[in-house]
């Protein structure tokens, strides 16, 4: 019977899936790390007080890029290169979605337009690292290899997911309510399209690797579109809502650190 526990437990089982698994994780992860970095560094003056809250999301990101690097380490594996149609992070960019990284590579202060176009643009991929990882942590937060893994960054998740809910809410009290939910939908609407596509093409990809039958491969296949249809329908609203969160000020601190991982 096909679940998402038995596909994953595949993946984990084999070196070479493990290590494509891995790899794409880590080279996401880092690129999010890089382009918080900048947006940090080129805030607005009248946004300056996020500048150490996407500081630590920068960190954190980094910090999980690094962890995906060490359970690679930790099975004597090699990170291996990324296929292009399987880089999430790469594919929202190329689309528009977020800010474009020339206008990140240039030393040009950032205006509020596009920190409200970053802070949705991450509102709705979080929504879908949250949910993914939560995914993970209802299987596998008890593994004696990925478990502490998936409980560290999984809580970064929420945390992340958070801190966009309260300050788009913060941002939209100051006027930018309208700029806010034309730019959610619009996050929103391309990346459930970017997700069905490296979601297929990551599936493709552990197919040949784990030899899966095509019968398999098509079944898997269906899910994936079946999933995008209902999102393309409903299920992208998810993404462009906004509440108060219950973890209030979830960047605030100091990111944590991963001694037992980095």
């Amino acid at each position: 019977m096909l679940s998402a526990r038995s596909l994953f437990q595949e993946i984990l089982d084999d070196d070479e899936s493990f290590a494509l698994f891995c790899s794409i994780a880590a080279s996401g992860e880092s690129q999010g790390g890089w382009e918080n970095g900048r947006i940090a560094a080129l805030v607005p003056d009248s946004e300056r007080d996020l500048a150490p809250k996407i500081t630590r999301h920068g960190a954190d990101e980094d910090k999980h890029g690094r962890i995906f690097n060490a359970l690679m380490k930790k099975r004597g594996l090699e990170p291996v290169p990324v296929p292009p149609e399987t880089d999430y992070t790469m594919l929202l960019e190329k689309n528009g979605i977020g800010l474009p990284h020339d206008k990140l590579r240039n030393d040009e202060p950032l205006t509020v337009q596009d920190i409200v176009t970053y802070l949705s643009h991450s509102r709705v991929t979080e929504q879908r690292a949250s949910e993914q990882m939560e995914l993970l942590r209802r299987h596998f937060a008890d593994h004696p290899d990925i478990g502490r893994a998936v409980r560290m960054i999984s809580d970064d998740e929420d945390n992340h997911l958070a801190y966009c809910h309260e300050e788009l809410l913060r941002l939209a009290h100051a006027g930018h309510g309208r700029a806010i939910q034309r730019t959610l939908r619009e996050c929103a609407l391309a990346e459930i399209r970017i997700y069905r596509d490296v979601s297929l093409a990551v599936m493709d990809h552990m197919g040949r690797i784990l030899g899966w039958p095509r019968a398999k491969s098509a079944l898997l296949a269906a899910g994936i579109h079946a999933v995008y249809a209902y999102e393309r329908f409903a299920g992208w609203r998810r993404m462009v809502s906004l509440s108060m969160p219950e973890r209030r000020d979830a960047l605030g601190g100091t990111a944590r650190t991963a001694p037992e991982f980095a």
